[in-house]
């Protein structure tokens, strides 16, 4: 049993059929990667106000560790005065 032949219109039309076949799967596959780029670049300004959101975060402890540090010193000085005041009270009561 052989085939009939083909007319030209009907292997034209075949052609057209698997060309436009392969323009929905380009077409598929273009929105797919669009949809992967808006998805990255969301990302990319979420991960962007993270960033800013951390940095300003780590200002304000940066400042209030330098703050306490400051006080620190100032109780430190203040302790090693009131250590010398009490010592020296200590040793007039000795002498007297």
């Amino acid at each position: 049993m052989t085939m009939p032949e083909e007319s030209p219109l009907d292997a034209a039309s075949r052609r057209l059929d698997k060309a436009l076949q392969r323009l929905g799967h380009a077409v598929d596959g273009q929105l797919e990667r669009e949809h992967l780029v808006r998805e990255a670049e969301a990302e990319v300004q979420r991960m962007t106000a993270d960033r800013s959101r951390l940095a300003g975060e780590l200002d304000t402890c940066l400042s209030r560790a330098e703050r306490l540090e400051n006080a620190n010193r100032e109780v430190s000085r203040r302790l090693v005065a009131a250590m010398e005041t009490i010592r020296s009270v200590l040793e007039r009561r000795k002498e007297a």
